[in-house]
């Protein structure tokens, strides 16, 4: 679930770096950024005090800056931090932060039997536990925790539901394990497990895993009057209550001097992924999984070498549409904007994009500079997508598209759906692997997010609602069938 208030609290400060950086003191703006946020006075909404509330604010306002707050010396103003991320010529690597001073330091996932335990004769708890980890005593049912193994069969065995488990959420969350706590008991990540997918960010109560953010890089280049292209997700549609054209004119407010929909390379990838199935299923290889979600693809590589031979080789649809940007722009500054963060290490290795800004940053940079998409007149793109490739951030929408470009009988293919990455569905892929086979399908296509890349970790919008907006886009396109 999203933590609605804690989006709020981080689209607040992207709003005051934005002003910030527009206004005649960048430096000195950014420092007062905690101060203006929670001044002498103020109420404390969160925090202990006022100064834990600025502590975490210019932690917060770090990330925003785009550093890791790890490296943070408290003893170095928010202006020199500010300073040195206009001299910044290089992206991070990794694009998650913890902030030490936000983090809860939760307890460890354990399970309990609460007082809701009548002391009942079946004792259906005890009986149920393979490991003896339960005994009845003082009139209730209590746990061992030494000896329990979190199998959670007594959790199911209850008639009263008096036993719960209770979670470390960004632990819980994370599909690879790459979170943990270090020896302080505050979340770490594991950058060589980490998969990029913001899971962790997007269940933390306390808002300590940030992103981040390239802002201040893109908005230099804006500034200095570079011609700065927006390569939008397709998912972009789906996100603010406003036509496509007047998105598009939106964005060019803001300063991006072309903009480009990813969509338009999302038809490559559905053609020749269609033919890349169509070649291995020649080859007698029993299935073959999509290639346009780049969390998964962090997941094959780094903790699943086994699912490689299954993924398809075909290019994601920004790196396709950003090859025809750069080629008819070879100097031009190329900018992803993404509901992933994900995408961060896939732009970090492909050539042809630069930056790579999130929703949440779109939207900053509107309210920021009072930017109201629904009173702008229609700016149309220079290429008509497809129906289908403006449906690839749903869930189903990739393997609509292969469908639609497969040169066979329908029927040759069978789409097979993992929506969102879990640990459960990473044990399902291994299996598949091992296999050789998939028994759902021979096309299967993966989705990080659970309905999609209209429900990333830094979308604006609600899966229901975005959805909804995506759909009625895509329904006003051509067939990519009768486009071949």
């Amino acid at each position: 679930m999203r933590q609605i208030e804690i989006q709020k609290l981080k689209r607040e400060i992207l709003v005051y770096l934005i002003k910030a950086f527009y206004s005649a003191d960048f430096a000195e703006q950014v420092r007062l950024i905690p101060y203006d946020m929670r001044p002498k006075g103020s109420a404390v909404p969160f925090r202990c005090c006022i100064h834990k509330e600025r502590a975490v604010l210019r932690s917060r306002t770090l990330a925003g800056l785009g550093l890791a707050i790890e490296d943070d010396n408290e003893r170095t103003e928010l202006s020199i931090y500010a300073a040195q991320s206009l001299q910044r010529t290089k992206n991070a690597e990794h694009p998650l932060t913890v902030l030490g001073s936000a983090c809860q330091g939760c307890a460890e996932s354990f399970i309990h039997i609460t007082d809701l335990c009548q002391n009942c004769v079946a004792k259906s708890c005890i009986n149920s536990c393979k490991f003896g980890a339960i005994t009845a005593t003082r009139g209730r049912a209590v746990i061992n925790n030494a000896q329990c193994k979190k199998c959670c069969l007594c959790i199911k065995a209850c008639p009263y539901q008096a036993i719960v488990k209770t979670i470390v959420p960004c632990e819980n969350a994370c599909p690879t394990g790459a979170i943990a706590k270090d020896t302080n008991g505050l979340a770490r990540i594991d950058t060589a497990k980490c998969i990029a997918c913001g899971h962790c960010l997007v269940v933390c109560p306390f808002g300590a895993i940030h992103n981040k953010s390239q802002l201040i890089d893109v908005l230099k280049k804006i500034k200095t009057r570079q011609k700065v292209i927006a390569l939008i997700a397709p998912a972009l549609l789906g996100q603010m209550p406003c036509t496509a054209g007047q998105l598009h004119s939106a964005l060019q407010k803001i300063g991006f001097a072309q903009v480009y929909e990813v969509a338009q390379g999302a038809e490559t990838t559905a053609r020749v992924e269609a033919k890349d199935l169509r070649q291995r299923l020649q080859k007698g290889l029993a299935f073959m999984t999509t290639s346009c979600c780049a969390a998964y693809n962090e997941l094959a590589r780094k903790h699943l070498p086994e699912i490689k031979p299954f993924v398809s080789d075909t290019k994601t649809p920004l790196a396709y549409t950003a090859a025809i940007a750069r080629r008819a722009n070879p100097e031009a500054v190329n900018v992803f904007i993404s509901p992933c963060l994900a995408k961060y290490p896939e732009v970090n290795q492909d050539s042809n994009v630069d930056h790579i800004l999130t929703f949440e940053e779109i939207g900053a940079l509107l309210v920021a500079l009072n930017i109201e998409p629904a009173e702008l007149p229609e700016e149309n793109f220079a290429h008509v997508s497809a129906r289908e490739a403006r449906g690839f951030p749903l869930s189903g929408g990739v393997a609509k598209s292969v469908l639609a470009a497969w040169d066979g009988a329908p029927q040759e293919v069978t789409p097979a759906f993992i929506n969102g990455l879990n640990k459960a569905s990473l044990a399902e892929l291994r299996a598949y692997a091992k296999q050789g086979r998939c028994a759902r399908g021979n096309l299967l296509e993966i989705m990080c997010c659970l309905g999609g890349c209209a429900n990333g970790p830094a979308v604006l919008n609600t899966e229901k609602a975005a959805t909804a907006q995506i759909e009625k886009y895509a329904s006003e396109a051509e067939s990519l069938q009768s486009l071949r």
